[in-house]
C-alpha cells in the first residue's frame, strides 16, 4: 500500500498549492500519523521552485520540542534531496549577555518555537522577528506564515500578521470557532484505507453510553492477550499508554487506581513520564533521574524499547511519535476535543509501514488495530465489524476471484540488460548517483540492486538508471506482456476470495442489506458505503439479487435466488455454462479492503493495486467485478487530471485482465444522476 499513500499525500499536497492561489488564507486537515510534516515540506519546496521570492515561517508549539522536531525533518529531506530547495533554520533567543539577536537572511524556511514570541521576551522586546520579516520584505520577498497544530492559540503572533503574504493552517484538529474551516482534508477514512492510520476499536466506556466502564486492569490484561502476537507477527514491542489528569487528581490515579494493578504484574516495564524529569519514573533500568525529559521519551519510543506500560499526563499530546504504542486508556476526562483527537493520534500510527505488504494477513489486521479506552470525538465516526454470513467457507467456497500482478521487466522474454548498458569512459559523482537510485522506482531499483555484484557494476548500472526506467516503465505499461495472474508458492494460480473478517466506517450513506454475504457482528442488516455512488450501486446489486426471489423456503444463508440477465451479450460469454435454470443462487458482496487480497495490479508511474468495491458471481458461475466512480466530486476535493488519468488507466487493466481470468469487469461512473457504464469480458470492451 505504499505506493497509496504517497498518492493520497500528493495529491493532498497539489490541491494545497492550488489553494495558494485562490485565497490568503488556507486550512489544511490530516488526521496525526498521516506525514503532515512531510507534506509540509512537499508543500513548501513546490512553493519555493515556482516563487524562489517566498519565504516561510512555521510556528511549532515549544511543548516537546516540536519546533526543533520539525526543523530536523526539515534539514534531513533537504539534505536526502527529498526537498532539496529547503534551506531551513531554527530560530532561537540563546545569546550572552545584552549582546543582540540575529536571525540570516540566507534561508527560505524559518521555524519558530512559539513560545519563544512572547511579552518580555528577547526576540520580542529587541524587535527582532518584526524588523527582520519587515527587511525582507523591502528586499522583494513574500511571507508565507504555516501555523502548524493551527488549533492552539497564536495571539503572541498577532503583532507579525502584517508582514505575512499568506497564512496556512496545519492540524488534525482546526479550530471550526477560529474560521479554520479546512480547503483540504485528508480523512480519517481515506488514511484507514491505505493503512496511513490504525482503526480504532473501542473499549467500554460510560461516559460514551455503555452500561458498563472497563477498568485500567481491563486494559493491562487486554494489552498482555496481544503482547506475544505483536512480538511474533510484527517483530514490534506493543505498549499501552495511559493518560492521567493534571495536578491534585493525578497523584489520587496513581496511587489508586494504576499503581495498585502494576504491584500485580511486576514483570510488565512501566514508565511515568511528565514535564519535569525529577518526577519521571520507572521500574526498568532506565533509571538516572537526571536525564532530561527528551531522554525518557527517545528511550520509550523505539519499536523494540523494553517498556510496555507508559503514564503521562500531558506531555505527549503533539509532537511525539510512538509507532508501536497501540493502546490507549484515558482516566483523565478532558474537556477539549481537539486535545482527546490529539493523544488519539498517538496510537494510530502504523508501526511496519514499510513492510506493510509483506505481512501475513492476521498481522497486517493486527498492526491495523489500535484499541481505545476513552471519550469518543463528535467528529469520530463509528466503525463496524462484519463477518461472512454462517459458516465461512459457504462463500470463500463458492466465491474464488483470480487476481492479477504486474511482472518485472526482468521477466520479459527477450530481456538483456547489457543491450542498455555500455562502457564507461567518464564517471559521475558516486554521491549523484546516489540519489539518482534513490528516486527512481521500486523496480529499477530492484533491477540495479541484483545487477551490482562489485562496484563497477553497480556503478555501470547506476549511471543507466534512467535507460532502465524508460525500458521498465514501456513494458510495465504493455499488460499484454507484463501482466499476469498472480500465482501461489508452487506455480499454481491463485484463486481468493473475502476475508473471513473485516470492517467498515459509518458515514451515512446507508443501505439495508439482509441478501448478501456479510453480516454485522451486532447483527444489524444498516450498513455503509464510501461514497453516494458506491451506496446507490450497492442497492442496484441488491435490487438485481432479489428480483426473481420468490422462494420462501429456500434458507436465507450466504446466498439468495436469481438470475442476471445482460442486456446487450445475454448469455454468450465463452467458458461459462449456459445451461442452467431459471432460478440459480447468486454471491456477492462488498470488497472491504481491510484484510482484502481481491486485488488488480496497474501501472502509473508506479505499482499501484486496484481494489474492486463489489464482487458477485451469478447464476452461470460467473464473477462480476465492480470499481465504481463518480464526477460528482467538487474540484477542491481531487485533482479531476489524476482522477481521469487514473480511470483511463483502470480501463487498460481491466481489459487485459478480463482475458487472463475469464472474469468480468466494470467501471460505472456516475455522471449526475445517470451511470456511464464500461464493460470488459474475454478482452472486449
Amino acid at each position: 500500500m505504499l505506493q497509496e499513500i504517497k498518492d493520497l499525500q500528493n495529491e493532498a499536497v497539489s490541491r494545497l498549492v492550488a489553494e495558494v492561489g485562490k485565497k490568503n488564507e488556507i486550512t489544511f486537515k490530516a488526521p496525526t500519523g498521516s506525514g503532515k510534516t512531510y507534506m509540509m515540506a512537499d508543500f513548501m519546496n513546490r512553493i519555493i521552485v515556482k516563487k524562489s521570492n517566498v519565504v516561510f515561517l512555521v510556528s511549532s508549539l515549544s511543548k516537546g520540542d516540536l519546533a526543533r522536531q520539525n526543523y530536523e525533518k526539515f534539514c534531513d529531506y533537504a539534505q536526502k534531496k527529498f526537498f532539496a530547495n529547503l534551506n531551513p533554520y531554527l530560530i532561537n533567543s540563546e545569546i550572552a549577555g545584552e549582546e543582540r539577536l540575529f536571525i540570516p537572511d540566507t534561508h527560505n524556511v524559518y521555524v519558530l518555537p512559539r513560545d519563544l514570541y512572547k511579552e518580555k521576551s528577547r526576540i520580542k522586546t529587541q524587535g527582532v522577528l518584526f524588523n527582520f520579516f519587515l527587511q525582507l520584505r523591502a528586499n522583494g520577498k513574500f511571507i508565507f506564515f504555516i501555523k502548524d497544530e493551527c488549533h492552539i492559540a497564536t495571539k503572541n503572533l498577532d503583532d507579525l500578521n502584517a508582514t505575512f503574504e499568506k497564512v496556512i493552517n496545519f492540524s488534525a484538529t482546526p479550530k471550526l470557532s477560529r474560521g479554520q474551516n479546512h480547503d483540504v482534508e485528508i480523512t480519517t477514512e481515506k488514511a484507514e484505507e491505505v493503512k496511513l492510520i490504525k482503526t480504532i476499536e473501542w473499549g467500554k466506556c460510560k461516559r460514551n453510553g455503555d452500561e458498563t466502564d472497563e477498568t485500567v486492569e481491563d486494559a493491562v490484561n487486554k494489552f498482555e492477550s496481544i503482547k506475544e502476537q505483536y512480538r511474533n507477527l510484527l517483530d514490534v514491542n506493543p505498549c499501552l499508554i495511559v493518560q492521567i489528569s493534571n495536578k491534585d487528581k493525578a497523584e489520587e490515579e496513581w496511587n489508586n487506581t494504576i499503581l495498585p494493578v502494576l504491584n500485580k504484574k511486576p514483570e510488565l516495564k512501566w514508565m511515568m513520564i511528565v514535564d519535569k524529569e525529577k518526577d519521571c519514573d520507572t521500574n526498568d533500568v532506565f533509571k538516572a533521574k537526571k536525564q532530561p525529559v527528551s531522554k525518557w521519551k527517545n528511550y520509550a519510543k523505539e519499536n523494540l524499547a523494553s517498556i510496555d506500560i507508559i503514564i503521562f499526563k500531558m506531555v505527549i499530546t503533539e509532537g511525539w511519535d510512538i509507532p508501536r504504542a497501540c493502546m490507549l486508556y484515558q482516566l483523565r476526562d478532558s474537556q477539549s476535543k481537539q486535545l482527546d483527537e490529539q493523544v488519539m493520534g498517538r496510537v494510530r500510527r502504523n508501526p511496519c509501514l514499510l513492510n506493510f505488504e509483506n505481512l501475513s494477513p492476521e498481522a497486517q489486521e493486527l498492526a491495523m488495530t489500535a484499541w481505545v479506552w476513552g471519550i469518543k470525538p463528535e467528529s469520530a465516526n463509528k466503525t463496524y465489524g462484519v463477518k461472512l454470513f454462517d459458516e465461512p467457507s459457504d462463500t470463500t467456497d463458492n466465491i474464488k476471484v483470480k487476481i492479477t500482478k504486474i511482472k518485472p521487466l526482468t521477466q520479459k522474454a527477450d530481456f538483456d540488460l547489457q543491450k542498455i548498458l555500455k562502457p564507461l569512459t567518464t564517471h559521475k559523482s558516486i554521491f549523484e548517483l546516489g540519489r539518482k537510485l534513490k528516486q527512481t522506482t521500486n523496480e529499477v531499483r530492484q533491477i540495479c540492486y541484483d545487477y551490482a555484484s562489485d562496484y563497477q557494476k553497480w556503478w555501470q548500472v547506476a549511471e543507466y538508471a534512467d535507460e532502465i526506467k524508460k525500458e521498465s516503465e514501456k513494458y510495465l505499461c504493455d499488460y499484454a506482456q507484463s501482466m499476469e495472474v498472480a500465482k501461489d508458492e508452487n506455480g499454481n494460480e491463485m484463486e481468493v476470495s473475502f476475508a473471513v473478517t473485516s470492517h467498515y466506517t459509518d458515514n451515512g450513506n446507508y443501505v439495508n442489506i439482509g441478501n448478501w454475504v456479510w453480516r454485522r457482528r451486532d447483527v444489524s442488516d444498516k450498513f455503509a458505503f464510501d461514497s453516494d455512488a458506491e451506496r446507490e450501486w450497492a442497492s442496484i446489486l441488491k435490487d438485481l439479487s432479489a428480483s426473481n426471489n420468490n422462494d420462501s423456503q429456500k434458507s436465507v444463508a450466504t446466498t439468495t435466488v436469481g438470475k442476471i440477465k445482460n442486456k446487450q451479450n445475454e448469455n454468450t460469454f465463452e467458458g461459462f455454462d449456459t445451461n442452467v435454470n431459471e432460478k440459480e443462487i447468486f454471491l456477492w458482496g462488498k470488497n472491504y479492503v481491510p484484510n482484502s487480497t481481491i486485488k488488480f495490479e496497474y501501472y502509473m508511474g508506479a505499482l499501484h493495486s486496484s481494489f474492486p468495491d463489489f464482487v458477485m458471481k451469478d447464476g452461470y458461475g460467473r464473477i462480476h467485478i465492480f470499481e465504481v466512480k463518480s464526477v460528482n466530486i467538487a474540484p477542491s476535493m481531487i485533482d479531476n487530471n489524476i482522477y481521469k488519468a487514473k480511470i483511463a488507466e483502470l480501463k487498460n487493466c481491466y481489459k487485459q485482465a478480463s482475458l487472463i481470468t475469464n472474469q468480468v469487469f466494470y467501471l460505472p461512473v456516475l455522471d449526475g444522476e445517470v451511470w456511464q457504464i464500461t464493460q470488459y469480458a474475454n478482452g472486449q470492451e
